[in-house]
């Protein structure tokens, strides 16, 4: 077929302009509801299918990439895509607004939270939330087990893993090395055994040409280069450095804002298998360890990032403002500052190291379009995060059902309220937004009469 007889379908779209991808990125931070998978499949049908900026091909192959980084990969997929396409600002800019949009809503939200909590409307809507928060965790648990699980191995893997937090109160970066370690010496002893069972392999599916093809050669910018790749780890270490060298000599290392910066920067590198694995360990230092905030505060901060646009790992700005502001680390008169200016510093901290490893493994990546596979070790490590999920659902369900403690009376409305989420969500395979807005408006009539 000749150029000119192609239809408008099968010709190849033109350049797309740094504008027209800046509006196109600010509009999926504003509607990347549901969670990574929803997120993926977003850009999936925006990108390959609709506007063919780039193939199915190039997007399952930066998507397997992103997958086996810590973070969270549906934004790091959105900054390598713009980083393909538009050079380091372009990365910039599709990485910031898939997380800006949400960082401001949560500001906003969490001061609402904290300043009026105790209105009779928005108890009576946390009431409800909390049980349906429970049901998605489980629901959460269930995907990633029947993805990850594949035999007996790494069963156990999970189930030893559960045993350690739930039982033993190991640390979960303790538990996340021990089950790479595991992944590696079984990646090489029985290797059949810590294959990975999900993933994303490579699609013979087309949609018609696309900007950024199969066999479009990597731009100038993606081609991997030694000194480039040094001048990022150096930028990249002194975006690091200078925050949390002020921090520390202006405040103290033992200060909240500082012991904050720190505290994410570890967890920025542990959120192997997503914002579910991670958020044990958020919950044994910002609760456990430094008291920001209770246990009932963190479940009711999880409802929030699952009401939320962008990435589910923004609850760790709900985290931040409501330790600094609870804390009034600037004083009773500027509370709100405190909270807002904690939010937006363990954003920074959690988010930065997703950046670098885009812009740093990004031209490694573009030097081969073989598949990249799970890890060995990371195989070992999904499978151990099956067994952490499990034990936050457990401990989300005590505090919800049992909200005075063993001890105390049974919560029979909260049950009713979550066994129903879990029906809307494993037999009806509702929304997860849909679920949460049900289950508050139970829980806001179960309030106004009392129940």
């Amino acid at each position: 077929m000749q150029p000119q007889d192609q239809s408008p379908a099968e010709s190849k779209p033109e350049p797309v302009a740094l504008g027209a991808a800046f509006l196109f990125w600010l509009k999926l931070g504003l509607i990347s509801f549901g969670g990574p998978a929803g997120q993926i499949s977003i850009m999936h049908q925006e990108l390959v299918e609709r506007r063919r900026w780039i193939s199915e091909k190039r997007f399952l192959h930066a998507l397997n990439y992103c997958m086996v980084l810590p973070g969270p990969e549906a934004q790091q997929l959105a900054t390598y895509i713009g980083w393909m396409m538009h050079r380091t600002l372009g990365g910039l800019i599709a990485g910031a607004l898939f997380v800006l949009p949400s960082l401001f809503i949560l500001i906003a939200l969490s001061w609402l939270y904290i300043a009026y909590g105790e209105l009779p409307l928005v108890a009576g809507l946390f009431y409800g939330i909390k049980p349906a928060v429970t049901a998605i965790v489980v629901q959460a648990a269930y995907r990633i087990g029947s993805r990850a699980l594949k035999n007996g191995v790494l069963w156990a893997i999970a189930g030893a893993a559960f045993v350690a937090i739930f039982a033993l109160n190991v640390p979960f970066p303790a538990i996340v090395a021990a089950a790479a370690l595991i992944g590696f010496l079984g990646g090489r002893l029985a290797p059949e055994k810590f294959r990975s069972g999900g993933g994303h392999g490579q699609s013979s599916k087309s949609y018609g040409p696309a900007w950024i093809d199969d066999e479009t050669p990597a731009p100038p910018h993606a081609r991997f280069r030694w000194s480039r790749l040094l001048l990022i780890l150096l930028v990249g270490g002194l975006l690091w450095a200078v925050p949390m060298g002020l921090l520390s000599a202006y405040y103290g290392w033992d200060h909240t804002l500082t012991q904050m910066g720190w505290f994410f920067t570890k967890a920025a590198l542990l959120t192997f298998g997503g914002a579910y694995a991670v958020l044990p360990y958020v919950y044994q230092g910002a609760v456990n360890h430094y008291g920001w905030l209770s246990p009932v505060q963190m479940i009711d901060g999880l409802a929030l990032g699952e009401t939320t646009p962008g990435p589910l790992i923004m609850v760790v700005a709900f985290v931040g403002f409501v330790g600094a502001y609870v804390k009034a680390v600037f004083g009773s008169e500027a509370m709100f500052l405190a909270g807002a200016l904690a939010a937006t510093l363990v954003t920074w901290f959690t988010f930065l190291p997703s950046f670098l490893f885009i812009f740093a493994g990004g031209p490694l990546v573009e030097s081969t379009h073989n598949d990249l596979k799970f890890t060995a070790p990371l195989t070992a490590i999904t499978a151990a995060v099956v067994g952490v999920i499990l034990n936050l659902a457990l401990f989300f369900a005590y505090h919800v059902l049992w909200p005075q403690g063993f001890g105390g009376n049974f919560d029979q409305v909260s049950a009713l309220i979550a066994l129903a989420a879990v029906i809307a969500l494993f037999r009806f395979k509702r929304h997860v937004i849909e679920v949460i807005a049900a289950c508050a408006a139970a829980g806001y009539l179960a309030k106004l009469i009392d129940l």
